[in-house]
């Protein structure tokens, strides 16, 4: 089985997101501060400090910062290893540059918690995991081992020993949660932009499949009262032309072979879309077109049209929108690849809403799972491998994600549940057990004016390409 592009993308992570160039501007406005704050403690607090291993620690940076800019172009994209190694020096010199000015004590000692929720937002989990541990080891080891901070007068100026351990905790607590919340954000917020690639990946191949199938029956019809003539004439040749056996062959070659052009633009064109004639379509023909490609994969697929039949709720013409096609043949594709024998499609409609219910008598989402049906990269539905179902396929829920994100700019709204309790006993179990998929629109936002529908049509207008 190809690997999917998309999980390779997920896989990969955050990797070569991070510029260089970030980085550095970032560092910068750090050595302002630093410097700032240790000018400040030393003119106008009176603290005493070793200024030569302060000046050490602050002129790394500065070092660290020239060459980076000197050797790597501004477009310089750090990879997974060079932003972890960058981080690590920023990291090892905040830790020595609070080792000389009181450790723990020192209110700035927070900063240590901004590499390593960079990092969880820069880098993959096991490179967060590594800053963070080491991030832990070193404020435990400035809590205790460090340069006391003194006055002129040799006062030491030193925090409860209380304090100290409280800030501590807070500290390692900080670095887990924060670096924890962020790459969990991250990480959702990386996985939803590959769905959406691949919702409009999706969407963009339906769209073109709609536009050539537009050609073709555009093509159909144009060519179709030439064919015709041709026909007629090929024909009355064949009546005139009986004494004369070769010619006679040749306008039945003719015939023939206008008879087979007629055939191949019908097959091409029975799936053309971009007419204006088909630009709207009942609600019923709609669903069926949507499961259309699965008909033919042995499941048995029931359709029930139940809606309030009147004068006043007749079946909608609805726009025929790519979104809502899509989206439904994806629900019904799901429900054909789990079913184990029955799929049910009911289109219901009443004075105010338009909806369409598919349910299969297959296992059904997984009871821990299905909160989050509908969000990408949720992987498996129930015991799929174990039936033999999908065979090397790997669900990682785009199918339904997709098909909810197009149906949702339809302005559907969509539930999903199971038809049954997994701990009802064989003969408790109804027919319709496994997924059901409820899509409901607001009548007037997808259906089409009457007067519209039932008005001329204009001319075909050519595809933009």
């Amino acid at each position: 089985m190809v690997d999917n592009p998309l999980n390779s993308l997920s896989t990969e992570a955050h990797s070569e997101w991070v510029r260089l160039r970030t980085l550095i501007n970032l560092r910068w406005l750090a050595i302002v501060g630093q410097s700032g704050a240790v000018l400040f403690a030393s003119i106008q607090l009176g603290l005493v400090l070793d200024i030569g291993l302060t000046i050490l620690a602050i002129g790394s940076a500065i070092v660290f910062n020239i060459a980076s800019t000197l050797i790597y172009p501004k477009n310089k994209r750090l990879s997974e290893r060079e932003t972890m190694l960058t981080l690590l020096f920023d990291l090892s010199q905040l830790v020595f540059l609070l080792f000389l000015t009181g450790g723990l004590n020192n209110p700035f000692a927070l900063l240590i918690l901004v590499p390593v929720t960079i990092s969880a937002t820069a880098l993959r989990l096991k490179s967060t995991v590594f800053l963070g541990l080491l991030a832990i080891f070193l404020i435990s080891v400035v809590a205790n081992y460090y340069v006391p901070l003194q006055s002129q007068t040799g006062e030491v100026l030193r925090m409860p020993y209380l304090f100290v351990s409280g800030f501590w905790i807070a500290l390692i607590i900080g670095v887990i949660f924060l670096a924890s919340y962020a790459w969990r954000i991250t990480s959702e917020t990386h996985s939803m932009s590959q769905a959406l690639i691949a919702t409009q990946m999706a969407l963009s191949r339906e769209q073109k499949l709609t536009d050539l199938g537009g050609v073709v029956a555009a093509a159909a019809h144009e060519l179709g009262t030439p064919l015709a003539t041709i026909m007629l004439v090929s024909s009355e040749l064949l009546e005139e032309l009986g004494d004369h056996p070769d010619l006679k062959d040749d306008a039945q070659l003719i015939r023939d072979q206008a008879d087979r052009c007629r055939d191949i633009l019908r097959d091409m064109g029975r799936t053309g879309k971009d007419d204006m004639l088909v630009h709207h379509a009942p609600l019923s023909e709609v669903v069926r077109e949507a499961a259309e490609p699965h008909q033919e994969r042995g499941k048995k697929i029931w359709f029930k049209i139940a809606g309030r039949q009147s004068k006043l709720t007749p079946q909608p013409l609805i726009h025929r929108h790519p979104e809502i096609v899509h989206g439904l043949r994806n629900l019904i594709q799901n429900a054909v690849d789990f079913s184990k024998a029955n799929v049910w499609i009911d289109v219901m409609w009443t004075a105010d809403t338009i909806t369409v219910v598919v349910a299969d008598d297959g296992p059904g989402y997984p009871a821990d799972l299905i909160g989050r049906i509908g969000d990408p990269f949720v992987r498996k539905r129930r015991v799929e491998k174990a039936q033999g179902q999908r065979p090397g396929y790997e669900g990682m829920g785009l199918g339904l994600f997709i098909a909810k994100t197009l149906l949702e700019r339809s302005c559907a709204e969509i539930t999903f549940a199971n038809g049954s309790d997994p701990f009802l006993h064989l003969e408790e179990i109804p027919q319709r057990s496994g997924a059901i998929v409820e899509v409901i629109w607001p009548r007037d936002l997808i259906e089409i004016d009457a007067s519209l529908a039932h008005g001329p049509l204009g001319l075909n207008t050519p595809f933009k390409i």
